[in-house]
């Protein structure tokens, strides 16, 4: 396994460019399913994620191709030829839990589906209850067997659907689902991430008749076939935060070329009440700090909330503020698995329940540290590149599944950072 090996106390400083959005390749590779025609993915950077939902469909019986567009861009092609396989098997899905996002486009276009209950990180229960109970409105019947769901329709008729809780890959599945089905979908206490309307702009150049993606209530009309598309992706909004972050947790300067302040409002604001500037650049997004960290409150919520995946990341920030932070996790119960890692680095954090006290400190220690899951790393990169002497990372492959060398953009800004074999 590989490993990274920190030298902390540098301020970062200088420009990078941010990567297209893991949470919206995902989905657009699961709506290519859909498609009579191939369907270009433009802006996609290497990910372990990226990498298993192509094996997916490959087994699904698509063929999946990456390459270079005319700029030079990385560009995923996926055309589908006869479905060979209408499993998702567990020995996929159990990495990703992304892989259930392929159940709503097999259910519209071919009848039938059987996944196994999806896996990845393990930062708390993430039930699917809602994407099976939408399916069953839209004439779907499904069922649990040895791990699997099996799902099957003659054909899926539009319905209403009301979410009991915002559920993004909820919210994908029946869009997904929906924009084959017979008639009129209307999904009510959807999802309003940005990702959701990187999908639906998707499945409009498909040919889908969707409106209201950025609100709470989607309204889809059912259409008899959809065609291939070209699609440049959405710049991932959370690999942007975790590197102005890097930069502020330093004290440095760093711009995120590609990034959308737009879709970063809440980490935007709370980098600014923490004493960092925060500045639109034409094309990016810059943040610089030179005084104290001062200690500011975070509450996570769906979205334009605080985002859940940015939690353990502004936690490790907030461990030099000059004063307390109160950090409460309200989108999964099992998120705080880093902070046993910060205390080792001298971090004062109390956890109860699902909020955390944050006692900020002079300074961070250099330690081994092992990481958890995927957005756990990136706050023990970001704690160690702030910290006195060296840290080591072991177990990231976790990082891996969401961050494109994410040691080489940090080492472009100045960090001492490498990858070692362990």
């Amino acid at each position: 396994m590989d490993i990274f090996v920190i030298r902390g106390g540098k301020p970062l400083s200088g420009s990078c460019r941010v990567s297209g959005a893991k949470n919206a390749i995902l989905p657009a590779m699961a709506a290519s399913l859909l498609a009579e025609g191939p369907v270009e993915i433009v802006g996609v950077p290497v990910l372990r994620d990226i990498s298993t939902f192509g094996k997916l469909l490959g087994i699904l019986g698509s063929e999946v191709t990456r390459g270079f567009d005319a700029s030079g861009t990385e560009t995923v092609r996926i055309v589908n030829g006869p479905v060979s396989s209408m499993e998702a098997p567990y020995e996929l899905v159990k990495t990703m839990r992304a892989s259930v996002l392929v159940l709503g486009p097999l259910l519209a276009r071919y009848g039938r589906a059987r996944i196994s209950l999806p896996g990845g990180c393990a930062i708390g229960a993430r039930p699917i209850d809602q994407h099976l109970r939408g399916l069953e409105h839209l004439g779907a019947k499904t069922s649990l067997s040895e791990g699997y769901i099996e799902a099957t329709t003659d054909r899926l008729k539009g319905a209403s659907v009301r979410f009991d809780m915002k559920t993004v890959t909820g919210t994908e599945n029946l869009m997904m689902a929906a924009a084959l089905a017979e008639g009129t979908t209307v999904l009510s206490n959807a999802a309003q991430e940005p990702e959701v309307c990187d999908l639906a702009c998707l499945l409009r150049a498909m040919g889908a008749d969707i409106e209201g993606d950025g609100t709470d209530e989607i309204v889809i009309r059912g259409v008899q076939t959809l065609k291939g598309a070209r699609h440049e992706v959405m710049a991932d909004r959370i690999e942007a935060a975790t590197l102005l972050l890097a930069g502020a947790i330093t004290g440095g300067d760093v711009t995120v070329e590609g990034a959308n302040s737009r879709y970063m409002g809440a980490v935007l604001d709370k980098l600014r009440e923490s004493g960092a500037e925060v500045y639109e650049t034409d094309g990016g997004v810059r943040t610089k700090r030179a005084g104290a960290i001062r200690s500011v409150n975070v509450k996570t919520a769906p979205y334009p909330g605080f985002p859940t995946d940015m939690q353990a990341q502004f936690m490790a920030y907030m461990c030099l503020g000059d004063g307390f932070s109160i950090i409460s996790e309200t989108i999964f119960e099992n998120r705080f698995m880093h902070v046993a890692e910060l205390r080792r680095m001298g971090a004062g954090i109390d956890v109860s329940g699902n909020t955390a006290a944050v006692k900020g400190v002079p300074k961070l220690s250099g330690a081994p540290l092992m990481a958890t899951d995927l957005r756990a790393s990136a706050s023990l990169v970001l704690a160690g590149l702030a910290a006195a002497g060296t840290t080591e990372v072991f177990r990231i492959y976790h990082l891996d599944r969401g961050y494109d060398l994410l040691e080489n953009k940090l080492c472009s800004l100045g960090a001492d950072i490498e990858r070692v074999k362990e």
